[in-house]
């Protein structure tokens, strides 16, 4: 029994060692052979919103207070939701070589591309406060409870991850559908203008977007000081449950293919 507990316990050591490789490589690849390298982390999202703020705010900016903030917490979720979507899309392809050679959970490099997605996503989140504070919003307890969106977020995009890279392996062209059904969420996430613009019956509809809820949670914190309703929670919890618990049934039923397709 000891034999077969220490087994175990090299295998999780080794799958460890293997995981934390996967993530410095995804890591440096995205900035490889740039001048700036790791500063594009902070001046692409800036240089959109600069780009975003002059677009819209002649539009919108001026019904919406603290536009800037307002714009950069839509733009903060929604562009680490598409980083890390598409980026888990790939992630089997990309890695085919290895897998395919080396008998190690596929899933290591999806969650390698998810984790590198979140070490950009926690960058941008220091820029992001660093407005909230120059904008002179107040930091209070309830910035505490963003971590709750951040993890839902977290999960939904393992769980779609899973899906998109499963279909990717069959079915190619995937990445064009998706590339336009992330278009159509950006303007069903409401994040250059407010849904209050819109009737009351069509408002509702944006609760379908599970992108759009994380982006009203984080704005009813940051914005506004208050701690969404208990049924915004549970929608939220809803969502990312749903889409990890289905990412991992498409995983689980079509893993033994995979070798045979890539």
């Amino acid at each position: 029994m000891k034999k077969i507990y220490n087994e175990v316990f090299k295998r999780i050591y080794i799958y460890k060692f293997l995981f934390e490789e996967l993530v410095k490589r995804d890591f440096k690849a995205k900035y490889k052979r740039t001048v700036l390298g790791m500063l594009w982390s902070v001046l692409s999202p800036l240089l959109m919103l600069t780009v975003m703020a002059i677009i819209f705010g002649n539009f919108f900016g001026r019904s919406i207070e603290n536009y800037i903030i307002y714009l950069f917490s839509g733009q903060v979720i929604f562009n680490y939701f598409t980083e890390a979507t598409n980026e888990g899309m790939l992630a089997l392809v990309s890695n085919s070589s290895i897998f395919s050679k080396i008998n190690v959970p596929k899933y290591l490099f999806l969650f390698s591309k998810n984790v590198s997605a979140l070490i950009n996503f926690g960058i941008i989140l220091v820029i992001y406060f660093c407005f909230v504070a120059f904008e002179g919003i107040s930091f209070t307890w309830q910035f505490i409870l963003l971590l709750y969106p951040v993890i839902c977020l977290i999960l939904m995009n393992v769980g779609i991850g899973l899906i998109l890279s499963a279909l990717f392996i069959f079915f190619k062209d995937i990445q064009y559908l998706y590339r336009l059904f992330t278009q159509i969420v950006m303007y069903g996430s409401a994040i250059f203008y407010s849904i209050d613009i819109l009737p009351q019956h069509l408002q509702a509809l944006f609760y379908c977007n599970p992108i759009f809820v994380c982006i009203t949670y984080f704005r009813s914190i940051v914005l506004h000081n208050t701690v969404p309703d208990l049924w915004l929670h549970l929608l939220l919890a809803g969502y990312a449950l749903v889409l990890f618990g289905i990412g991992c049934c498409v995983y689980k039923k079509y893993n033994y293919k995979f070798l045979y397709y890539v």
